[in-house]
């Protein structure tokens, strides 16, 4: 029989699930017949429509912080009387910095989507410290102001530019991935210090076919000034050339070079990440190319975006969130520091010094200190209810199972709730908690404890992405929106409040298996082995790998040698 733990089998609830998610589409389906604080550093990848198998845009993002809590945020939809005023709270600091005046109408949002599917991300690259904003309008207000007022990508450009003209930008250097179901922009913008409250800042459109990505630098250099797919700040290169950052033609102007800090952090801690991206859907040894820039500042700059040579999913977007440069000349599991379980992680601080030089680890897009992530997926063939798709994850994306949230869904399910539990108050039945309880274990024995998340992690993914799928093909437009925003609640719902049971019994399992170094031992079924008797048979020593035990012998010689 399968592992038991007490009295609850663990594969039992994973397999009655796994057989229950379809039921939530077939019931659902039968009855339609019928009747804070912010991110530090953080990634943001990008695939254009064409560049996807299923013709959506897909954005992906992950809310790195060692403070903020995984939780799913929404707004709902609103009618405000005449004189109503929008308060203004920094998303890093949770300051009140002030009010603007509200809008007659504004949009229901579910995390960073609307219900018209726009999404927007971003990654924070600080650039020059004189043009820190001194205006009203942080980054977060500024995402999500915006989707309770735009509609498409380019409606939400416009409100972003006109609302930090107007009201001032407070924050620093930043980039934004804003995406309808038909166009992916990035626009980057940078405040203007106290010389002006307001910022200067370019957009351009990611080309059908092609994919992009930013992770705290900013990736926009060169760009053409007389095209539709670029927009940009009447003052962006008149700005530069006042403050005596740029001399040259406006041609040559360089928005990357000019208003950010390009050092190694920004190249090999930034750039590298979506160098990792590229690496990995261009044919192989393509990036290449761009290895001495990312890890020295040499050569040519990579490209903001480049053609694949595949059409991606949203599957490989979230396997491509979970990446820690596997297979490529920044592996983090071929030194000593990857430990005698191969653990692709490293702590913080990242440089450290040795002998009076200066070292630095990689920093992979997929990190430890995650309160969110998300891959999103529009796309307008879809029924209106779902045609934005919030594949939405907590803590670890190495770890956690992504569920769907909708862009019809009305409020978070009770395990992404805020409120349940924070950073400092932990609750069993938050998905953050429970996620962090079974990676919290596996980054101490990873290369052991791995294989056992990815079996219940991907099984869930799997059997979700069927339901997905299922659902896109049956919701027809005959279907009303209410029904199908319905039945697209169950499934939310119901897959957050199973990940979350099961992933506490999976964290469970991992405790009872790998207690004290050892590895109990198991039966054909997952059953743990017992004697006869009833008791334990004597575990599994599972030891260390072979370059720990060559890392000892270099350092100490033959101090432990007894042949």
């Amino acid at each position: 029989m399968p592992p038991m733990l007490g009295n609850y089998c663990y594969l039992c609830e994973l397999n009655s699930f796994f057989a229950m998610i379809p039921k939530y589409a077939i019931a659902a389906l039968a009855a339609l017949c019928i009747g804070t604080t912010g991110a530090d550093a953080c990634t943001s990848l990008i695939a254009a429509k064409g560049a996807t198998a299923n013709g959506s845009t897909m954005i992906t993002y992950a809310a790195d912080s060692h403070t903020l809590y995984g939780e799913l945020y929404n707004q709902p939809a609103a009618d405000h009387p005449a004189g109503t005023m929008r308060p203004v709270i920094d998303w890093d600091s949770q300051k009140h910095l002030g009010e603007i005046p509200e809008v007659a109408h504004t949009y229901a949002t579910i995390g960073n989507m609307n219900e018209h599917g726009l999404t927007i991300s971003e990654s924070t690259w600080g650039g020059r410290e004189e043009l820190a904003g001194t205006g009203l309008i942080d980054y977060g207000s500024l995402i999500y102001i915006t989707l309770q007022r735009a509609k498409t990508a380019r409606e939400a450009i416009k409100v972003m530019t006109d609302l930090v003209e107007k009201y001032g930008y407070s924050s620093s250097g930043e980039s934004f991935s804003i995406a309808d179901p038909d166009e992916v922009w990035i626009m980057e913008l940078i405040g203007k210090g106290k010389a002006d409250k307001g910022a200067v800042w370019v957009a351009r459109r990611v080309p059908d076919g092609h994919i992009s990505g930013h992770a705290n630098h900013a990736r926009i250099h060169t760009f053409p000034l007389n095209d539709p797919e670029t927009l940009y700040s009447k003052d962006v290169i008149s700005f530069a050339r006042q403050q005596g950052l740029f001399d040259g033609k406006d041609e040559d102007f360089d928005f990357s070079r000019t208003y950010a800090v390009t050092d190694i952090g920004a190249l090999r801690g930034c750039d590298a990440r979506v160098w990792a991206y590229f690496n990995k859907f261009l044919p192989k040894g393509e990036a290449d190319r761009w290895l001495g820039w990312i890890t020295k500042g040499e050569g040519e700059y990579m490209p903001l975006w480049v053609k694949p040579e595949r059409q991606l999913t949203a599957d490989d977007l979230k396997w491509m969130m979970r990446d820690h440069f596997e297979d490529t000349p920044l592996t983090m599991l071929d030194d000593i520091g990857a430990g005698p379980f191969d653990v692709p992680y490293r702590w913080r601080p990242m440089t450290f010094e040795v002998d009076g030089k200066n070292y630095t680890h990689e920093r992979a897009i997929a990190t430890q200190q995650t309160g969110f992530s998300f891959v999103a997926d529009m796309n307008s063939a879809r029924h209106d209810a779902m045609k934005g798709i919030l594949w939405f994850g907590v803590d670890d994306a190495n770890t956690c199972v992504y569920v769907p949230v909708f862009n019809s869904t009305l409020a978070a399910p009770h395990e992404l709730a805020p409120g349940n539990g924070d950073m400092l108050t932990l609750s069993w039945d938050a998905m953050f908690w429970v996620n962090n309880y079974v990676a919290n274990q596996a980054y101490n024995r990873y290369s052991q404890m791995i294989p056992d998340i990815r079996k219940v992690q991907k099984g869930f993914e799997d059997s979700l992405t069927a339901s997905v799928d299922s659902l896109a093909a049956t919701l027809t437009p005959a279907v009303s929106y209410a029904d199908a925003q319905a039945t697209l609640a169950k499934l939310t719902d119901g897959s957050a409040a199973e990940v979350t049971k099961a992933y506490k019994n999976l964290g469970d399992y991992l405790f009872v298996k790998f207690m004290d170094g050892n590895i109990k031992r198991q039966n054909e079924d997952g059953s743990f082995k017992r004697t006869d008797e009833g008791i334990a048979v004597q575990p599994e020593f599972g030891g260390y790998n072979q370059r720990y035990f060559e890392s000892i012998v270099k350092e100490k010689g033959d101090h432990f040698r007894i042949d």
